[in-house]
């Protein structure tokens, strides 16, 4: 019997009561696991043959209530069979229920009572870990006469065997929940590590999570599908599970990233918007005119003169006003900047002031760089140590010794940026170096940052918005059309919308 093989703690505890089942020729049996806080022995496994009962294990979660290891007093719970074996670590053998003495049975006549059993030999036997630790408890019922098929009491040869299976049954069972735990830690590390990248920015919050939610959305429908281009491609649970932990992991590298850059919600913006700045400049030289103009006016100039120099003056404010308003919009970033836009801001730039005797221009050249970004909020420099968060995520990745069930998560992560047509990054893959996990996660990471409503940088798009940007980059040849038709012909971003976007974003569409 191969306990020790199976991964699968719901398939194990279903294998160890079935072969307990067998060892003894009985009917029925229920399998209990002593509860983390050791207060309760849950019921994880109840099989009647007679019945056809067949409850927990693979087949769901038992709702039954747990039986109490104590009293609430405190005093142990002595009349409950099964608990009684937990507490003494000791076999219970009883060769009917009705008719054994200190023992509360009421619950199993009910049962009979409700669904015309008759319970009558019963066998509870404790399953100890290597520490000599109850970790459970088998309890069989009804054992059956081979010939008569009569419901006969156990003898020792049961309780030898079936002690000896506890037995094993408890180290398997230990393994694999020891296995379950590693899991578990290393899936919760990782989304610590995640949710920490995420929160160095109030403007990225959530992304990681949602790009998890949309890569398993994806992947699910595709291992589900039975018709189309993915109908032969199926993802067991390790596999899913990998691409889960891709997905979390991929922007890990963003810990490198400096949060100024991040968080860049404006051209000017460093620790704060230097926007403020230029707002005060624009004020100097509003008083600089406003100055040059009160000396002509002293000077003794004509009416004349004077009506010109105050229509000079008054213009010189407004252009100041309009150009200042135009820095402002420009400062904002966008989708695209013109060439006529940035030739304003250069001349823009040239106007001078005069500070404590002092002549300088209106804009230094930092500023000048800053807001003739043509796309976004980023310089080429930000923009590249953006990009290095993705390099840096596959270094950091492939440095860890995962598991070989988990073995393609540098992969995976690393290729969110990745593009077919060979022009994406860290390592300008083609498309045939490109997994479709790896389409996966990057069509993931593109969706949930065009539909992201907390971006600093730009509003949250519409779906409507997103097909159309999302059709552009298939036709540049940057991500897979045939995943993409199959994200929205499954309704996918449906799906997703309704559970994470505003429903403005997506009701147009439904």
């Amino acid at each position: 019997m191969a306990l020790s093989s199976e991964n699968n703690l719901d398939k194990l505890l279903e294998m160890i009561l079935s072969e307990a089942k067998k060892f003894t020729n009985t009917d029925g049996g229920t399998l209990y696991l002593v509860s983390k806080d050791e207060e309760f022995l849950n019921f994880k496994v109840v099989i009647t043959d007679s019945l056809n009962i067949k409850m927990g294990g693979t087949e769901g979660e038992i709702k039954w209530p747990a039986l109490k290891l104590h009293k609430e007093d405190g005093s142990q719970n002595r009349e409950m069979v099964a608990a009684l074996s937990a507490l003494e670590k000791r076999i219970i053998d009883i060769p009917d229920v009705y008719e054994a003495d200190g023992f509360n049975f009421e619950g199993t006549k009910r049962f009979d009572a409700s669904t015309g059993y008759r319970s009558q030999s019963m066998l509870v036997i404790p399953m100890l870990n290597y520490e000599k630790e109850v970790i459970g408890v088998l309890q069989l019922i009804n054992k059956k006469d081979t010939v008569s098929g009569k419901t006969i009491a156990f003898n020792i040869d049961d309780e030898l065997s079936t002690m000896s299976l506890a037995s094993q049954a408890a180290v398997a069972i230990t393994n694999t929940q020891l296995v379950l735990d590693l899991q578990n830690l290393l899936e919760s590390v990782v989304k610590s590590i995640a949710v920490a990248v995420d929160e160095k920015s109030p403007y990225t919050g959530g992304h990681v999570r949602r790009v998890a939610a949309l890569a398993m959305l994806v992947a699910k429908a595709i291992s589900e599908t039975s018709s189309g281009r993915y109908k032969d491609i199926t993802y067991d649970n390790d596999q899913l599970r990998e691409i889960y932990m891709s997905a979390w992991m991929h922007d890990v590298g963003k810990v490198t990233t400096p949060e100024h850059i991040v968080d860049k919600s404006t051209k000017l913006s460093t620790i704060y918007d230097r926007i403020h700045n230029i707002a005060t400049k624009f004020e100097v030289a509003k008083r600089d005119a406003e100055i040059n103009y009160l000396k002509s006016i002293a000077s003794g100039i004509d009416e004349r003169k004077k009506i010109e120099l105050k229509k000079y003056f008054l213009n010189s404010i407004k252009q100041l006003d309009n150009d200042f308003e135009f820095l402002k919009t420009v400062n904002i970033g966008g989708e695209f900047m013109s060439d006529d836009k940035i030739e304003r801001v250069k001349r823009i730039s040239q106007i001078k002031l005069i500070q404590n005797g002092v002549v300088s221009y209106l804009l230094n050249e930092d500023e000048v760089k800053n807001l003739c970004i043509k796309k976004g909020t980023l310089t080429e420099d930000e923009r590249q140590k953006i990009n290095d968060h993705a390099i840096v995520s596959f270094k950091m990745l492939s440095a860890l010794p995962f598991p070989k069930k988990l073995s393609k998560i540098p992969e995976i992560a690393g290729a969110h940026h990745e593009k077919l047509n060979g022009k994406g990054y860290p390592r300008g893959l083609t498309a045939e170096q490109i997994s479709l996990e790896g389409r996966i996660m990057a069509l993931a990471d593109i969706f949930e940052a065009l539909t992201a409503a907390d971006r600093p940088y730009k509003p949250a798009k519409t779906l409507n918005e997103c097909k159309k940007i999302i059709d552009f980059m298939i036709k540049d040849g940057e991500l897979d059309g045939d995943l993409v038709e199959f994200f929205y012909d499954n309704g996918l971003d449906m799906e997703y919308a309704k559970k994470e976007l505003k429903p403005e974003q997506y009701k147009s569409d439904i």
